[in-house]
């Protein structure tokens, strides 16, 4: 009888990642792969808990994974299974943690769990792994766009992040191995290779030779025969020079889209996050983006409601964002996270006042974002198709490389090609046109 698998993931685009890599793993041991809501033998529930609702979140997932099948195993990993295991084994019906370390061995680790016993613990010190863990390349991506892990780990420690504690110190991949798993995914098909990790901008600070920064990386990437398009994920500012704003510059195959977390725009508020620049800085930084790489989107994110965050301290970020043109911004409610600095801060914002202010620069991000949106009528851009729009199928939809949504007529058949597409208007942030 097949042995039958079902995963979950939470968070961000690297759990994405790392839920399709583990679904690889379980593939070549022979199971199955099933929807999360059918029943399996085996249920993996990758966390999250970058904020209290992840956590949350992610205590509903298995005990809705324990409910759907209570004879199956259940298997957590990710970042609050890093963090809070206990917790995690506190949940009656749970059978393994592993955290996120040593995913590798989870195949195994859950077979000897289906023999019985009593539930393991598998959770190790995520500050003595020093090397980047080799998971193998997720193939169920589609066949657009290709998500490519380059590091691992954050040695930042910002007062309010739980991360650095989650995920342990910046370990990146050999170049080499990125290089490889680069071609492999354009044989695959793929037009586009988005590089993704907890901290991309500290990609070879651990390497013994520095030169081979996320810049140099870029350059390698850029040239490989058949790659039509490389995206950056984020990348905090202090990890951005001159070196890889030339190179995203130089190389049309390289998106000019940059996201580039600000935070706060308040100089005050900005050291309390222990974040490595001031608001001059950073508004410094992104004139010279704009100087040097023409018809660049910017895109970032800011915290409302930060501890001691004040009226006049939120002001000066609506500011900043304002004077910054963001191309859009993610806006995200201060969230305490127990076993950080912040958490401890004695003067919280109350959450009233953190979602009128969240909703105040939510209306400005929307503007700003339609502002940008429509600079880009009457030219002609080159678009990713990527599948039908959900709501008029005659319509196709894809994003252009400063990452815009386009709507246009086409054929469903085009769905992994590069069009050309004159943009005749927008719908907010939204793109309008037809292929010529």
């Amino acid at each position: 009888m097949v042995k039958t698998a079902a995963i979950y993931t939470l968070g961000c685009k690297v759990n994405q990642y790392e839920s399709s890599s583990i679904g690889d793993l379980f593939r070549r041991a022979g199971y199955q792969l099933l929807n999360f809501d059918r029943p399996a033998d085996v249920y993996v529930i990758n966390t999250c808990t970058v904020t209290h609702l992840g956590d949350r979140k992610s205590r509903q997932m298995i005990r809705r994974a324990i409910k759907q099948n209570p004879q199956a195993v259940i298997a957590v990993t990710g970042c609050y299974a890093q963090t809070a295991p206990g917790k995690v084994l506190e949940i009656p019906g749970v059978d393994l943690v592993i955290g996120t370390r040593d995913r590798g061995s989870i195949v195994t680790l859950v077979e000897s769990c289906r023999k019985g016993g009593k539930p393991v613990n598998a959770v190790q010190d995520i500050m003595q792994r020093a090397d980047f863990e080799e998971l193998p390349i997720p193939v169920d991506q589609g066949k657009t766009r290709a998500f490519l892990k380059i590091q691992e780990g954050c040695n930042s420690y910002c007062s309010y992040c739980i991360i650095p504690y989650a995920r342990g110190p910046v370990r990146s991949r050999l170049p080499e191995n990125v290089l490889s798993s680069a071609r492999e995914l354009i044989e695959q098909g793929f037009r586009e290779i988005v590089l993704t990790g907890i901290h991309i901008g500290a990609y070879g600070q651990d390497f013994a030779e520095r030169q081979k920064d996320l810049a140099w990386l870029v350059e390698q990437l850029a040239v490989i025969p058949g790659l039509r398009r490389l995206r950056l994920g984020s990348v905090e500012p202090h990890d951005i020079n001159f070196a890889l704003i030339q190179a995203v510059a130089a190389h049309p195959n390289v998106c000019r889209h940059l996201h580039i977390p600000l935070q706060s725009g308040d100089d005050r508020i900005l050291n309390r996050m222990k974040r490595r620049y001031n608001s001059h800085e950073f508004e410094r930084l992104i004139t010279v983006i704009y100087d040097n790489i023409e018809g660049v989107a910017i895109t970032s994110d800011v915290i409302v409601g930060f501890p001691g965050e004040t009226e006049k301290n939120y002001q000066n970020t609506l500011r900043m964002v304002t004077r910054a043109k963001f191309a859009g911004i993610h806006v995200f409610k201060y969230s305490p996270r127990q076993g950080t600095p912040a958490a401890e801060f004695d003067d919280q914002v109350s959450p009233e006042e953190k979602e009128e202010r969240s909703r105040r620069l939510i209306r400005l991000g929307q503007s700003l974002a339609a502002e940008f949106a429509a600079g880009q009528i009457d030219k002609d851009l080159e678009v990713l198709v990527e599948q039908p729009f959900e709501q008029d199928d005659r319509l196709l939809e894809g994003h252009t490389d400063t990452y815009l949504k386009v709507l246009f007529p086409g054929s469903p058949s085009l769905k992994g090609e590069m069009v050309k597409v004159h943009i005749l208007g927008t719908d907010g942030a939204i793109l309008k046109g037809t292929i010529i």
